[in-house]
This record gives C-alpha cells, structure tokens and sequence, in this order.
C-alpha cells in the first residue's frame, strides 16, 4: 500500500468528497492500510450510502486485502445501518474472530429494523454483554411498543450481579419510558427509588426522565415535587413538567409556568416547548395566548420550516383564524404534508370549499404525497358544500390513484356526503359493501342525513344501530326525540326523554364559551344572566319584525309554543354570542366555541343577530366553524 493514497483517502474524508474517495479505491490497484479502508466505510455509514459501501467492500476483496475484525467491524455496521441485514447476518456469520463489538452491532441493526425476536435470540446467544447491549435491546422494546418486555428485561439486569453495574443513565431514562407508557407507577417509583439508592439523581436526562414518567402517570403534584428539586434545571426539564401539567388538562397551570420560564428561567425555549404550547393552545382554543408565543417567535427569529411552524399553522385553523393560517403557511420554504393538511381541513371547516380543493392540487404540484388525514379534510370539503360527484371522485382516487386504503373516516365522509344530499339508497349500499364493520360516525353521519331530509323509517334503524354500538349515548335519544317531536309524535318523543330522565343515558350538556379581555366566560344553556336576557328579549322583537320565525318544533317537550320560545332563547351560543356584543365595542368580530352541534335556530337566529348589529360572527361547534356575516353563513345553510 502507497502512504500517499492513503493520505489522499484520509484527505478525501476529511472533506466528506464521498464520490471522490470512493473512485479513488475503486481504481486504486495497491491496498489501502485497514485504517484507511475503515475511514472510507465510515463515510459511506454517515451518509447511508449503501452502494457506495457496497463499490468498498468488492475492492477490498478484489485487492487480496484480509480484513480483520476492526474493519469486519465497520462492513457490519454498514449494512445494519443502510438495512441490508441479510448481508450482515452473512458477514457475521463468515467472522473469523467476533469481538464483544460485532455481536452489538447486529444486536442493534435489528432492534432498528424491528425484528426484536431476532434481537432476543442474538442477546441470548452472547457469550458477554455489556452496558450498550442491554440498552439496546431495552430501547427496541420500548420504541416498537414493547414496554412490558423492557421492564423485564431491566430488572433482569439487576438480577445479575455483574450486568447491574451496566445500568446508566441513559437504561434508566428507557426504563422510566417503559414506566411512563405503561402508565405503570409502580415500577416507576421502583426505578425512582433505585435511582435514590445509587446516587444517580444528579444528572439532567435522569430528572427529566422521572419527570415524564410522573406526568404520564398522572402523579403531576409528584412531577412538579422532582421538578422544584431539580439542580440546574434544562429547558428539557421545563418543557416535560408543561407537558405534564398540558397532558393532565391543567391548562392554566402550564400557561403559567410557560411565562415564568420566558420571565426569569435563563432558558430559552426550543420547538419542542413552543410546539407543546401550541398544541395546547390549540386543545383548549386559546388563541388570544397562540398570538402571543406567535409574536415570540417572530420576535427571536425563529426558522419558518421548523416543526413549530406547522404546530403554528394547525392552532390557527382550530382557532378559526384561517387568515392567519395562511400567512404563516406562506412563509413556510417546504411546508411539510402536515402543514397542508391543516389547512386544507382548515379551509373545509371553515366552510371554502374551493380553497380548500385548490390547495389540495397545490399540494399534488409540490410532490408531496398526500395521507388518508388530508383526504378525510378533502372529502369534507366535498361533503359540506354538497359536491357529490366531485366527493365520490375523490373517494375513489384514493385507491385507484394514490395507493392508499380507504379508512372507517373515509367511509363516514362519503357516507355523510350522499346522506346530506339525500341520496339514501347509495348510502346504505356503501354501507353494506364496506370492509370493516360500521362504526359510530357512519351511523351518526347516516342519522343527520335523515334528520335533514325527514328520512323517519331510516332514522330508526341508523338509531338503533347507534344504541346496540353506544347504549348510553344521550345524542342518539336527542335526535330521535326531534325528530319525533318534528312530526308532532309526542307520545315517542316523550318515550325517549323518559329514557334518559331515568337515567339510562345522560345527556351532555350545551357550553359555550367565549374569551374576551384575557378570560374565558363559559355559559350553559338554561343559563339567565339578567343583562343578557333583557338584551335577548329586545333582539328577538326585532328579528321577528325582520320575519325571524323560531324552528319551535325543535323542542321535543308537549308544552306551550309561548315556553319553546323561551327555552330556544337561552341556548348557550345565543347567550355567548350576546355577551361579546354587549362587551365589544361596535363592528368588532365576536368569536364563540360550543361543545355540541349547533342547533338550526340558533343558526338562524346568528344569521339575524350578525346583520342587524353589522358583526362577523364566527361559533365554532362540535363539526365545524360558521361565519356570519351580513346575514349569511360560510356554509350557505347547507351544514
């Protein structure tokens, strides 16, 4: 071997010129030193490339040159890291000399491909083990859902005397993961407590593991307790205790110490934190705080194609505010398919429909690959603008076209698309021919389409397949009580609200909820603050006098139209809607958010209410958002 090609190969590396190094050995016609050959294969192991490793190995060969174990070594991570396992196994196999390495590396190439039995049988077979195969193997069976498996495999680690000094921070840390998926904790205070015992409690990915495993447990008081404790807290250690408090719904909890860790923490938080805050912010519609991590961002210049961009665009579609999704979609280099999902669902819920479906072709044009999540904001596009053709189209495309399997989502849409336009016949046929059994959503969406057309002999039976899946489900009573009472049958509709006063399925009570001025009012229905009630009062004349009539047949109680008057009156969107009215100064947008479908009255009554005070009014129910405007909605009153 010539000391020069070697030196030139090491140069080669040094500037990570893969093709260049790898034609230099290929038309080498001395040996490389083993050191060179191996500085070569690491090149081709860092930047995955397989073929090029593959042009190395046959050079090796060809050149005489016998490998021993060092470079046998770096052939074998080679193929375990690009996937070629076969090729690995062979070499392994045809080893002269394994060292502890070489039974690791294999180990570890099939823990990464998910062949954990194989990985098993490789651990079992080890003639000695150290602190790297034991996490190894412990991390496959936490990352490929295993956790049982790793906890196991971890105390029985500790059973033998000398693999227990293998244990570090790094096995600690999967083994309280193991805990955390499992929602296991007592094996995660067993850990906690060997950790105590051995003195490991000073590092950071230790304290941040226990404080995951807490959280996730539901232990957040004892999270919080490691938190406080916790010497030199890292931004990981804070962003895991907001994940906590945000994964046990105690959402102010984690606001608040958000804001402490921008007032006086000295950390500075990274995607994972404004991502986390974005995803709650997103959960519990506060928009108002969404804007205010948003005006962080753009004040410490964060990168437009990072995670928390896309985070920042979905909590923008949820919050109703599809403008400002938009901006911040358009600043995105290569928004990822994530991005465009959230606002093509974003666009569809907000009633744009052709945006929604020109956004769709966008994403086809810009190579990404759409999923079955973007084809379910696709087909509801279709659904709540009443395009059928268009709608079945798109349904089939999914397997012709694009290669995917149609999902239970999938069916309910189209099932919900041809109910609404009142085509039950094709409806019940994609029902039937269906792979999977139907589900809730399928029947529910079923029932609407019989709610709207009057569809009374179907409505039954989609009801009573509703009740044979979910027997206490109070909604299905609801609708049939409606639908009951719309044909004036008291006698059934009273059956149904007899069922539920005894208790058998309880219904889920109305809230809405609106934010203004840092603070969210909630209301119910049935609720009578007094202002709200004598603004109410004065609105509903005027509407009336505007041919405003109330869908009184809506309330599935035999009592006077006079009451059914007033219990439509004080439904928890009208009474939300008439607060930010009364508490916002002229012209400025109102914005609402309810728990349940909005009911057709207080659809009308908002389409009044938004022309005669010159709102734009957006509620947001339990399906989609409605804009009102002028007197109008964005759904055009097909909903």
């Amino acid at each position: 071997n010539h000391p020069n090609s070697d030196k030139l190969a090491a140069l080669l590396c040094r500037e990570r010129r893969l093709d260049a190094v790898v034609n230099l050995v290929e038309n080498q016609v001395q040996r490389f030193s083993a050191a060179s050959y191996a500085t070569v294969l690491q090149l081709c192991i860092e930047k995955k490339a397989l073929d090029e490793g593959k042009i190395v190995v046959a050079q090796i060969k060809a050149s005489g040159f016998v490998p021993g174990t060092f470079v046998s070594n770096r052939i074998l991570d080679l193929f375990c890291k690009c996937g070629s396992l076969f090729e690995a196994r062979t070499l392994f196999d045809e080893m002269n000399c394994r060292d502890l390495c070489s039974w690791n590396i294999m180990l570890s190439g099939y823990t990464k491909c998910g062949l954990i039995s194989d990985a098993r049988n490789m651990f079992d077979e080890m003639p000695q083990r150290d602190n790297f195969t034991w996490t190894a193997l412990i991390s496959g069976y936490v990352k490929h859902n295993e956790p049982e498996h790793a906890l196991e495999l971890y105390r029985l680690m500790h059973e033998e005397e000398i693999s227990s000094a293998c244990d570090n921070k790094f096995t600690i840390s999967i083994a309280l993961a193991a805990s955390a998926s499992l929602k296991s904790l007592c094996s995660g205070k067993e850990i906690h407590g060997r950790i105590i015992r051995t003195s490991r409690d000073s590092d950071a990915v230790v304290w941040s593991a226990l404080l995951d495993m807490y959280g996730k447990c539901g232990s957040v008081n004892e999270a919080r307790h490691i938190f406080d404790t916790t010497p030199d807290k890292d931004i990981v250690s804070w962003t895991t205790m907001m994940d906590c408090y945000f994964g046990d719904g105690k959402w102010t909890e984690g606001f608040s110490l958000f804001s402490h860790l921008l007032s006086c923490s000295g950390n500075e938080p990274n995607d994972f934190t404004i991502s986390g805050v974005l995803k709650a912010c997103t959960f519990c519609t506060a928009e108002e705080i969404g804007r205010q991590v948003h005006a962080r961002m753009m004040l410490t210049g964060f990168s437009p194609d990072s995670f928390a961009a896309s985070t920042l665009v979905h909590m923008y579609t949820k919050c109703g505010s599809i403008e400002s999704a938009r901006k911040v979609f358009s600043m995105i280099p290569e928004p990822d398919l994530v991005s465009w999902t959230s606002l093509i669902n974003g666009y569809a819920q907000n009633g744009q429909h052709r945006e929604a479906l020109r956004l769709f072709d966008l994403l086809l044009e810009s190579g990404n690959r759409p999923d079955h999540i973007t084809f379910v904001g696709v087909l509801s596009a279709c659904t709540h603008a009443g395009l059928v053709s268009e709608g079945l189209e798109y349904f089939h495309s999914i397997t012709e076209k694009h290669g995917l399997s149609h999902t239970p989502d999938h069916y309910a849409c189209v099932v919900d698309l041809l109910s609404r336009a009142g085509r039950f016949e094709e409806a019940e046929n994609v029902i039937n021919e269906m792979p999977m059994k139907p589900d809730r959503f399928i029947w529910g969406s079923l029932l609407n389409g019989c709610r709207i057309h009057g569809n009374y002999v179907l409505a039954k039976e989609a009801a009573e397949a509703l009740l044979r899946l979910e027997p206490d489900n109070a909604a299905t009573y609801v609708t049939l009580a409606n639908i009951y009472a719309s044909e004036g049958k008291w006698d059934e509709a009273g059956e149904m609200r007899k069922v539920m006063e005894e208790g058998k399925a309880v219904k889920k009570p109305g809230m809405s909820w609106i934010s203004m001025k840092r603070k969210t009012h909630v209301f119910s229905a049935g609720d009578q603050p007094e202002e709200i009630v004598e603004f109410l009062k004065e609105v509903s004349k005027r509407m009336k006098e505007e041919g405003y009539i109330p869908e009184t047949n809506l309330v599935a109680q035999d009592v006077e139209e006079e009451q059914k008057e007033e219990i439509l009156s004080y439904h928890s969107e009208k009474l939300a809607v008439a607060f930010g009215i009364i508490n916002s100064s002229a012209g400025r947008e109102v914005k609402v958010f309810k728990n349940l479908r909005s009911c057709v009255d207080c659809h009308t009554a908002i389409k009044f209410i938004s022309g005669m005070f010159q709102r734009r009014i957006i509620v947001r129910d339990s399906t989609r958002f409605h804009c009102f405007q002028s007197g109008c909605c964005s759904c055009r009153d097909y909903w």
